[in-house]
């Protein structure tokens, strides 16, 4: 049974930054592209980042360019969002994917895990 566990939610002040982790086992990366979302309360889940698959560029929504990096460490198949420079309007709960639909492979989600930008 894949598993994606989410960690690293949590509340910090405007400006500031957090780290979110999302480790997936058992689940060979290079069969999956992974992706970040966010979804607020009656609303659609959001694209926030997709990671290249062959170690390239990242994709990145417009609200979050400049601000957020994505990145992943394959040997620990783990997938990491940097957000820095947090609004009040970064606040939501985010999600990590795995899409495996290249590859015929299912694809999974996170759990997901609670950002809280407040002062």
């Amino acid at each position: 049974q894949v598993q994606l566990v989410e960690s690293g939610g949590g509340l910090v002040q405007p400006g500031g930054s957090l780290r979110l982790s999302c480790t997936a086992s058992p689940l060979t990366f290079r069969y999956y592209v992974m992706s970040w979302y966010r979804q607020a309360p009656g609303e659609e889940r959001e694209l926030v980042a997709l990671l290249s698959s062959d170690g390239g560029t990242s994709n990145y929504a417009d609200s979050v360019k400049g601000r957020f990096t994505a990145s992943a460490d394959n040997a620990k198949n783990t997938v990491y969002l940097q957000m820095n420079r947090l609004k009040p309007e970064d606040t939501t709960v985010y999600f990590c994917k795995a899409n495996g639909a290249r590859y015929g492979k299912p694809t999974y989600w996170g759990q997901g895990t609670q950002v809280t930008v407040s002062s």
